[in-house]
């Protein structure tokens, strides 16, 4: 059995991380969030599943009703 090479699969974790930071980061930039605001920034359509960081797929919501959701899509009525 090869042996793990855990030095590159931590890069490879960790790069996947800060994209996901920077992604953020930049979505908070776009709706006008400053930072230490409680508030997060949500994704009606996250971006796992192929959303964007567009300013239509962005919306403004309170840090537990952002967990609460999750990975699931917003409802449109």
């Amino acid at each position: 059995m090869p042996k793990r090479n855990y030095k590159r699969e931590y890069k490879k974790w960790g790069a996947s991380k800060r994209a996901d930071r920077a992604a953020t980061g930049r979505a908070r930039t776009k709706v006008g969030l400053k930072k230490g605001d409680p508030r997060e920034v949500d994704h009606k359509k996250p971006l796992s599943k192929g959303g964007s960081n567009k300013r239509s797929n962005l919306r403004v919501v309170s840090k537990t009703a952002n967990r609460k959701k999750g990975k699931k899509t917003t409802r449109r009525k």
